[in-house]
């Protein structure tokens, strides 16, 4: 073995992989973007009408949710799963997303499946209105099978300081609005994986369907002036992620049969997945809620009509997160 690419790196196909994606990436920057495709690192600036910004940041994966597409090759949606998991959790505190970095590893470098996946990570970004400032795809073999894939991102955002939605905002008689998640997101994989074995493939096409991103439109919610909370249900379901914006001395009430439940999880549930780790572990069709001021409701609701949202709670006297 005398050279890199004896040793399982093409450095060439680096270079081609590159030229691939390049209209992809500069498709989604503006002229706030500072810097060159193809450089070290690249910027952006912060809006003009913020007073006081506060820079926030988040970062995720797309989970095992990777390992069915890389079994049926279909890679079209991880891109809106990346990018979701990152730019809605900044939702969550109200955050604008400005800039957004991937990282991909591979066993080899397969030009095809690369070019769509870093597209897709593309187009999620410009529906999120978020520049794609650069990423890395490294090539790892030996270490990673051959037609291995992992995917990861993180975003910075702004929001005004004095501005951050939060538990500090929640008080007895907020409502909670839901938006609905017509299916699994990017989370419970894991799970899905052993309850369904080698019969995930003919199931394929519903779980792979992409992750709804929300941040644009909570962000319209958040501009009524009547949010006080958000949260984004990841891993952990409703209850889970609920209770990380109600503040110590409240808690929240939520009606399962507020909404009706996508078929996708009858569809585990019927495998012999009892309710509680349904709920404990899926968004079980909420992707996002949203604690509001009671009078602040219908307006809030507007704003997230294409979500189809739903009062599914309240905030009242008491602790932790209750599910009826």
């Amino acid at each position: 073995m005398t050279s890199y690419r004896d040793a399982g790196v093409d450095l060439d196909g680096a270079t081609r992989h590159v030229a691939n994606i390049s209209d992809a990436v500069r498709s989604t920057w503006t002229e706030d973007v500072v810097g060159a495709f193809g450089g070290f690192a690249a910027g952006i600036e912060i809006p003009s009408d913020y007073d006081n910004p506060v820079l926030m940041m988040s970062t995720d994966g797309v989970g095992t949710k990777l390992s069915l597409a890389r079994r049926v090759g279909v890679w079209d949606g991880v891109g809106a799963d990346l990018v979701a998991m990152c730019v809605d959790d900044l939702a969550a505190v109200g955050a604008e997303p400005l800039g957004f970095v991937d990282y991909m590893a591979v066993g080899s470098l397969r030009p095809e499946r690369d070019t769509a996946i870093v597209r897709s990570v593309a187009r999620a970004c410009r529906e999120a209105g978020c520049a794609l400032l650069g990423g890395e795809t490294a090539e790892h073999p030996d270490v990673m099978e051959a037609d291995a894939v992992d995917l990861a991102g993180a975003v910075m955002g702004v929001v005004e300081k004095g501005q951050e939605l939060g538990p500090h905002l929640v008080t007895d008689g907020d409502v909670i609005v839901g938006l609905l998640s017509p299916n699994l997101r990017s989370n419970g994989f894991s799970l899905v994986r052993v309850v369904f074995g080698d019969d995930i493939e003919n199931h394929a096409a519903v779980f792979l369907e992409p992750s709804i991103i929300y941040s644009p439109t909570v962000l319209e919610s958040v501009a009524t002036g009547g949010v006080h909370a958000a949260a984004h249900i990841t891993g952990g379901g409703i209850a889970g992620n609920l209770a990380r914006v109600i503040p110590k001395g409240l808690g929240a009430i939520v009606d399962t049969s507020a909404w009706e439940i996508p078929a996708v999880f009858d569809l585990i549930s019927d495998r012999g997945v009892d309710q509680n780790e349904m709920f404990s572990t899926f968004n079980m069709g909420i992707g996002f809620c949203i604690v509001v001021e009671r009078g602040a409701a219908n307006d809030v609701l507007a704003a997230v009509g294409r979500h189809h949202p739903t009062v599914i709670g309240r905030i009242s006297n008491g602790g932790g997160v209750t599910l009826t």
